[in-house]
């Protein structure tokens, strides 16, 4: 029996150590696995938020890296939300427009969160709904797959229609609502206003070069 113990231990003990090396081997793949998928839904997510931007601001119109290029700021009476990402579009090192994201409205359902895009003459780049829970078939219609009413607004600002008139036709304004839902464009309406109006008291600061390098360093 003392003449077998040593052998079966040494056994157990080159069972063990195999165990142990498949182990760290296992473990070795998950990580690298994980990392190559995290990295390749990283830069998924990238090429995706890129896309949303540039419906928006198409890309011949900047050549920074416009999702370095970023700022995040507070202004929720205009914005309708806490906190809204500035993407800060240059051309030539010169600032040329700015889409914030997000841009809260308030919709017949509940909150309608926009992506807005500014040039800095304070005209709209272009405006596009990330998420909202209207109702299908009548308030989904600010969608840009389900109607083209909000590409309407490209290229307007205030005084384009006049400031008064930055309505619904319901409300006697410029800009059409949907038949058989009035809230949800007058929602959206108000807040694409009401950040052309931040832009033109505040925002446009921040497409000061210096402004923003300044921003950068507080």
């Amino acid at each position: 029996m003392a003449s077998r113990l040593p052998a079966a231990l040494r056994s157990a003990l080159i069972a063990a150590a195999v165990l142990g090396l498949f182990a760290v081997l296992g473990s070795l793949l998950v990580g690298f696995s994980y990392q190559a998928t995290a990295e390749r839904i990283q830069q998924n997510e990238r090429e995706i938020l890129l896309a949303q931007l540039n419906a928006i601001l198409p890309e011949n119109e900047y050549d920074n890296d416009l999702l370095q290029d970023t700022l995040d700021i507070s202004a929720p009476q205009a914005l309708g939300t806490e906190h809204t990402r500035v993407y800060l579009a240059r051309h030539d090192g010169k600032p040329v427009a700015m889409i914030l994201s997000p841009v809260i409205a308030q919709g017949y359902s509940g909150d309608i969160a926009l992506t807005l895009g500014i040039r800095n003459d304070g005209s709209l780049a272009g405006a596009r709904v990330l998420n909202h829970k209207e109702t299908p078939g009548l308030g989904d219609k600010i969608e840009v797959e389900r109607s083209s009413w909000i590409l309407g607004f490209t290229g307007r600002r205030l005084g384009d229609p006049p400031e008064s008139r930055w309505k619904v036709k319901r409300d006697g304004g410029a800009f059409d609502q949907f038949t058989g839902a009035t809230i949800t464009p007058r929602g959206v309406m108000r807040a694409i206003r009401q950040a052309l109006l931040w832009y033109r008291d505040r925002g446009h600061r921040l497409l000061e070069t210096e402004t923003m390098e300044e921003a950068h360093h507080d």
